[in-house]
């Protein structure tokens, strides 16, 4: 299908400067991304490790690779060279391991902390008491290699809005409720949610963050 140039102009007009579009990149080719890059987009998306590492080389060093998918411990140590922000960071042990790996590096990594608010059991995340502590965790044993910028999560796959706003809304609280928990130095800034079906509502309700991939570059073929 090609990149969809007027649907990314489109969205850039919605978001204004106030919200961050990353563009879901992961299964397209390097030329999709490329044709994307020179629209204006900087922020990309990958969700496979593999993946990622084999495009990031043959694309501008200026780009910003997010690292979206669940990521494993043992491929932590692979991407701090390359991603600019981890968003699915959902287990302490995980967290613990990019510390480790960063400070190796000696450069702090950004992270985002993934909540489960779906329906599906499916996803990924942590539960609230769970989030609580491991801002309290993080706090207390001084990760100085890690910088905790916000919270990230997935909304159900469905079609009932007043479902997903619930969902958005649930984690825009928890985001407000967690800013005094988070570690100093103001770095708790990004709420990640809302996707190509759904990023409206989550705009609405306080997303600073959109992932979007088929309205950019159209549907995945299936396999």
């Amino acid at each position: 299908m090609g990149i969809q140039i007027d649907n990314y102009r489109r969205i850039l007009e919605e978001l204004g400067t106030s919200v961050t579009l990353v563009a879901v990149s992961k299964t397209k080719p390097v030329s999709d991304i490329r044709a994307l890059y020179d629209a204006g987009q900087r922020d990309f998306g990958e969700n496979y490790v593999q993946e990622l590492l084999e495009k990031a080389p043959q694309l501008p060093a200026d780009i910003r690779w997010h690292f979206i998918g669940h990521l494993q411990t043992n491929k932590v140590k692979l991407i701090l060279p390359v991603v600019q922000l981890i968003h699915g960071v959902d287990s302490l042990k995980l967290l613990k391991e990019i510390n480790k790996q960063a400070a190796k590096t000696g450069k702090p990594v950004d992270c985002l902390l993934q909540v489960h608010i779906a329906q599906e059991e499916t996803k990924f995340g942590l539960d609230e008491t769970e989030l609580r502590e491991v801002l309290k965790t993080v706090r207390t044993e001084g990760m100085d290699h890690v910088r905790i910028c916000g919270l990230m999560g997935m909304a159900s796959f469905s079609t009932d809005t007043s479902l997903l706003v619930k969902e958005f809304r649930q984690l825009r609280q928890l985001f407000d409720s967690c800013k005094e928990l988070a570690p100093a130095g103001n770095h708790f800034q990004q709420l990640s949610m809302g996707m190509s079906s759904d990023y409206r509502l989550a705009i609405e309700e306080g997303s600073t963050m959109l992932r979007i991939g088929s309205l950019l570059f159209g549907e995945r073929e299936q396999k």
